[in-house]
């Protein structure tokens, strides 16, 4: 399984509050405005939140689905690919740094050849690196 990291990123909020936002992603549907302008609309369409799955149109890849498939409070939350082209996992872990402050990393990790891991690496690993920003910069 080949791995990709973001840098371990500061939030300017609770572990708490940022557990509870994430790990339930209906939350995310109100969002969907103010996360319009930082989104690129050429590569990302159509998305839709519950409260256990995020689905979208991505560009060239095609429509995929995550679901969590484990929370384990204030601390991790695991996702499962059930539709994308290639297989694949996303974790968000949280650690606190004070009471008002926490620090994330998300880790992706997926089956790949060498040839496909060579195609896909600079992207998948920019595009992990601009979620852990925008993430950090939402309000909790």
């Amino acid at each position: 399984m080949t791995k990709f990291e973001s840098p371990v990123t500061p939030i300017a909020a609770s572990q708490e509050a940022v557990y509870a936002k994430l790990s339930d992603l209906s939350h995310l549907e109100a969002m969907k405005e103010q996360m319009k302008d930082q989104i690129p609309e050429d590569k990302v369409k159509n998305m839709s939140f519950t409260t256990d799955t995020i689905s979208m149109e991505v560009s060239p890849v095609g429509n995929v689905t995550l679901q969590i498939v484990e929370r384990e409070p204030a601390k991790c939350i695991k996702f499962a690919a059930q539709q994308s082209p290639l297989p694949f996992n996303l974790w968000i872990q949280l650690l606190p740094t004070s009471a008002t402050e926490c620090k994330m990393k998300l880790t992706v990790g997926m089956e790949l050849n060498p040839f496909m891991k060579m195609m896909v690496q600079k992207p998948l690993q920019d595009g992990l690196n601009k979620m852990a920003e925008r993430i950090a910069q939402m309000k909790f």
